[in-house]
C-alpha cells in the first residue's frame, strides 16, 4: 500500500507512476476523501477538547454545589456527536484504504517505461545455447518415453494442469528442491521455512493477491482459508504487526512449498506438459531489509537465484521489465529465462522484485532504528530460487542425448544417486 503523504504531498508523481503500470487511478477522488477525514479528525479532537472543558466545569459546578444540569445536558449532546462523527471518520477511513488497497506499488525511476513485455529489457546472458546433431525432443516427449511424469492419470485425478510425477521424476522433482534449499542455506545464510499452505485473508492482503486477484486463488469458503499462489505469502506475513530490531535486519528467508493458481485469464496460452500449471513447487527466497540496502539486495537476490542455474549448466537470461510489465506489488523486477532447447523458446523460472515498503505498510511490518528509536517500515523483497516445473523442462531438454537418455548435470549425482535417466 502506498502512503497516504504521497498523495498529500507529490500527487501529480503517483499519478505519473499508476500510469506508467498501464492503470488508471481516480487520484483526485482520493485526495477529497482524505482531505475529508482529516477535517472530520480536526473537528474530533476539537469536540473532544470542548467535551473535556465541559467536564472539568461540571466537577466545579458539583463540588461548589451549584446546578450542573445545564452542562451535563450540553455534554450528553455532544457526546452524541462525537460519537456519529466518529462513526462517519471511520467510514471514509475505511473507505479510503478499500480504496488504496487497489492501487499499485509505483515503479522505481531506474526502471525502464513501456507497455508490455516487448519493452523489457535483456541484462546479460549466460552459458551458451545448446547445440545438438539431431532433432531435440521436447520435455513432454522425453518425459513420456522416460516415464517421468503422467499427465493423463494426474488429469483424471484432479483434472488438467496438476501434473503427477512418477518414478525417477518424481525423484528428480524431489533433488532438485532439496538441493535448491541446500544451496541458499549453507551457501547464502538464509533460514530454511517449511510454512503453511493455506493462509488467512490478512495474509493475502499483505502481499497484494488481496483483494484484487481474488479469482487467481483457490479458496475454502467453509473456512475462509486461500491455498497460497507462492510462499511469499506465509513467510511475508510471519513478521506481520512486529516491530523488528534494526540489528536484526537483514532476514533471510528461504521455503519450499507447492503453489496453487487458478489463473482464470490463462486462456489461449500454451498450456502443455509443465509449461503452465494450477499446482507446482517452487523454492522462495524472502528478505526483510532496511530500505537504504533493499536495491543492493535485489541485486544480490537475483544473483543467488542465477546461482542456481549456473550450477546446473543451463543457458539463461536476465530480463530487467517494464513498468507497464511489472506486477501490482513490485517497484522493480528482474526475470530469469531458461533457454528450452525442445520448445525453441525462453521459459521464465524466477522473478526477483523489490517492494520497497509497499507490503510493509499492508502487513505493519516494522523495524526501530538504533541511531534515533524510531519506527519505520521495513522493505521487502522476493524471488524464486526457482520454480521446478520450467526449470525440468530446461534440464531435460538440455542434456538429452539422440537414444533420449538425460544426462543429469554433475552436481545432481550425488542427489541423485544416478548419473543418467534412461
Amino acid at each position: 500500500m502506498l502512503s497516504i503523504t504521497k498523495f498529500r504531498t507529490d500527487p501529480d508523481l503517483i499519478a505519473a507512476g499508476i500510469l506508467a503500470k498501464g492503470e488508471t487511478v481516480n487520484i483526485d477522488e482520493i485526495i477529497k476523501l482524505d482531505e475529508k477525514y482529516r477535517n472530520q479528525v480536526t473537528e474530533l479532537n476539537a469536540m473532544r477538547a470542548e467535551r473535556n472543558q465541559t467536564s472539568e466545569q461540571i466537577a466545579r459546578q458539583k463540588r461548589a454545589g451549584e446546578d450542573a444540569s445545564v452542562a451535563i445536558k450540553a455534554m450528553r449532546e455532544l457526546s452524541d456527536k462525537i460519537k456519529s462523527t466518529e462513526l462517519e471518520t471511520g467510514d471514509i477511513l475505511t473507505e479510503i484504504n478499500n480504496k488504496m488497497e487497489y492501487i499499485p506499488n509505483l515503479p522505481h525511476k531506474s526502471v525502464p517505461r513501456g507497455q508490455d513485455a516487448t519493452d523489457n529489457v535483456i541484462v546479460r546472458e549466460w552459458g551458451q545455447e545448446p547445440e545438438f546433431d539431431f532433432k531435440p525432443l521436447n520435455h513432454l516427449q522425453l518425459g513420456t518415453d522416460l516415464e517421468l511424469f503422467d499427465f493423463n492419470r494426474g488429469a483424471k485425478i484432479s483434472g488438467s494442469g496438476f501434473p503427477l510425477y512418477t518414478g525417477l521424476g518424481a525423484k528428480l522433482e524431489r533433488v532438485l528442491i532439496n538441493f535448491m534449499l541446500d544451496q541458499h542455506v549453507e551457501n547464502y545464510g538464509f533460514l530454511e521455512i517449511f510454512p503453511p499452505f493455506m493462509t488467512r485473508r490478512d495474509s493475502s492482503r499483505t502481499t497484494g493477491q488481496l483483494p484484487k486477484f481474488a479469482e487467481d486463488m483457490y479458496h475454502t469458503d467453509v473456512d475462509d482459508l486461500f491455498l497460497i499462489p507462492t510462499a511469499e505469502v506465509p513467510v511475508t506475513n510471519i513478521h506481520r504487526d512486529e516491530i523488528l530490531s534494526e540489528t536484526d535486519l537483514p532476514k533471510y528467508y528461504v521455503a519450499y512449498s507447492a503453489c496453487f493458481r487458478r489463473e482464470a485469464g490463462s486462456y489461449g496460452k500454451d498450456t502443455r506438459g509443465l509449461l503452465r500449471l494450477h499446482q507446482f513447487n517452487k523454492v522462495e527466497l524472502v528478505k526483510f531489509v532496511r530500505p537504504e540496502d533493499s536495491y543492493q539486495e535485489l541485486e544480490s537476490l537475483t544473483a543467488q537465484a542465477e546461482s542456481i542455474l549456473q550450477k546446473l549448466g543451463l543457458h539463461y537470461r536476465v530480463v530487467e521489465l517494464c513498468s507497464g510489465d511489472l506486477s501490482f506489488s513490485a517497484a522493480k523486477c528482474y526475470d530469469l529465462e531458461l533457454w528450452a532447447p525442445g520448445e525453441q523458446k525462453w521459459l521464465e523460472v524466477s522473478s526477483c522484485s523489490n517492494f520497497e515498503d509497499f507490503q510493509a505498510r499492508r502487513g505493519n511490518i516494522r523495524y526501530r532504528r538504533t541511531a534515533d528509536r524510531k519506527v519505520d517500515f521495513v522493505h521487502t523483497l522476493n524471488g524464486s530460487g526457482v520454480a521446478t516445473p520450467r526449470l525440468l523442462v530446461a534440464l531435460l531438454e538440455t542434456y538429452q542425448t539422440e537414444d533420449g537418455t538425460i544426462i543429469l548435470p554433475p552436481v545432481l549425482h550425488e542427489y541423485m544417486g544416478i548419473r543418467e535417466i534412461k
